[in-house]
């Protein structure tokens, strides 16, 4: 799964931030599916222009659902915690400016959340799954980066 412990970067902590010149690649969530033949519900992300490469990450059920929630616009009747999270970043007026996937290892994919504040840009370490939940769930789509050198250790540009 996508497991990680979501805290914020300091500015101490410059060596996790990635660099303004490392690439990434705008993705969008294709699908949210559930094979009743694999252990976890995987998200189909896909490279917006060519080559429209793609990435299939495992999520846990619970938040296979909340995105596939918030692709569809669906509300509950009482808040979901990404429904109260995002409703306390409109709140605050703080804008999600991107989720950034920024690596893979060990079948566990790493992401950023990127905030602009009234304090300035402020960037979490995230889940994956929750981070592209909270972009989706944004009056207007936040864009989903993934670094290069993820996209690399999936795609092979041998001949």
């Amino acid at each position: 799964m996508d497991e990680s412990p979501a805290s914020p970067d300091s500015d101490a902590d410059a060596s996790s931030v990635e660099s303004p010149s490392d690439a990434y690649t705008v993705m969008t969530v294709g699908s949210v599916r559930f094979d009743l033949g694999t252990p976890s519900p995987q998200v189909h992300l896909m490279e917006e222009a060519s080559p429209y490469r793609h990435v299939s990450i495992a999520v846990a059920l619970p938040e296979a659902q909340a995105l596939h929630a918030a692709l569809v616009g669906a509300v509950g009747a009482r808040p979901s915690t990404h429904e109260l999270t995002s409703s306390i970043i409109a709140y605050l007026k703080a804008d999600i400016i991107a989720l950034r996937i920024v690596r893979h290892e060990n079948g566990i994919f790493y992401s950023e959340l990127d905030l602009m504040t009234a304090h300035g840009r402020e960037t979490f370490d995230c889940r994956t799954s929750d981070g592209l939940i909270l972009c989706v769930r944004q009056a207007v789509a936040a864009p989903i980066l993934c670094a290069e050198a993820v996209l690399a250790q999936f795609y092979s540009y041998e001949n």
